[in-house]
C-alpha cells in the first residue's frame, strides 16, 4: 500500500478524499493540517496526520510518502501565499523526496485566468502553480473541475483535456476522480476538465489515459 499525503485534509474535499484513501486497498491515507486541534478528528479514525503550513518549510512533511494529492486553498484570503508558493513549496520537497505522483486539484478557468469575470487573482495563482508542477519531472494529474457543489456524489462524470461549456461537479466525485488519478496507469501527466456528466469516473480516466 502506498503512503499518500493529502494537502488540505481539514477543508471539504480534502476530508472527502482522506476518507477515501482510508477505504481503499491500495492507499494509506497522511492528513496534512496546519493546527494540532484540527489532528484529533483524524486520529479518531487511526488516520495518520502530519503538521504542515505551507507558507513555512514542509520538508518532514514527505517523509515516507510515495503519492500526494494537493487540494489545499485559502478560501480567497491568501491565492498567492497558499495557493500558488504554497502549491510550488510541496512540489520542490516532492521532487527531492523523489515523490511517484502527484496529483493537483486546480479549477477550471485556471487555463486562461486572464479571460474569467471573476476569481482572477485565484485562478492566476491556480495556473501559475499548474504550469510549475508540469515544468518539473514528476509525474502528474492536474484536475480541472467546475464550480463546486455539496450534492450527493454520482460516480459519473464529464470529462475532457478542455470541455468548452461550463458547469458544476459535486465535491465526492472530484474527490474520487483525484483518488482514482492516483494510479500509475491512470491520467499519467494529463490536465482535465470535469464537470458532472453521464460517463462513469473510471471510464473517463480510461478514456483520457488511452489518449
Amino acid at each position: 500500500m502506498e503512503n499518500v499525503l493529502v494537502a488540505g485534509a481539514n477543508g471539504t474535499t480534502g476530508k472527502k478524499i482522506v476518507n477515501l484513501l482510508k477505504a481503499s486497498q491500495y492507499f494509506v491515507p497522511v492528513a496534512m493540517v496546519r493546527k494540532e486541534e484540527q489532528q484529533d478528528q483524524f486520529k479518531k479514525e487511526n488516520i495518520k496526520t502530519v503538521l504542515g503550513d505551507l507558507e513555512k518549510d514542509i520538508s518532514h512533511a514527505v517523509k515516507d510518502i510515495d503519492k500526494v494529492i494537493f487540494a489545499a486553498g485559502s478560501g480567497g484570503k491568501k491565492v498567492v501565499e497558499v495557493d500558488q508558493e504554497g502549491a510550488k513549496r510541496l512540489i520542490d520537497e516532492a521532487k527531492k523526496a523523489n515523490i511517484k505522483k502527484f496529483v493537483m486539484l486546480s479549477s477550471m478557468g485556471a487555463d486562461s485566468p486572464e479571460e474569467a469575470e471573476d476569481l482572477q487573482e485565484y485562478l492566476k495563482a491556480k495556473h501559475n502553480a499548474d504550469e510549475y508542477l508540469k515544468s518539473t519531472e514528476l509525474v502528474h494529474a492536474i484536475v480541472r473541475p467546475g464550480s463546486l457543489t455539496n450534492d450527493k456524489g454520482t460516480g459519473k462524470i464529464k470529462l475532457q483535456s478542455k470541455l468548452g461549456e461550463k458547469g458544476s461537479i459535486t465535491r465526492d466525485d472530484v474527490a474520487q476522480t483525484l483518488v482514482r488519478s492516483l494510479h500509475d496507469d491512470s491520467a499519467k501527466n494529463e490536465t482535465f476538465e470535469i464537470i458532472n456528466g453521464e460517463t462513469l469516473i473510471g471510464k473517463a480516466l480510461d478514456a483520457v489515459s488511452a489518449q
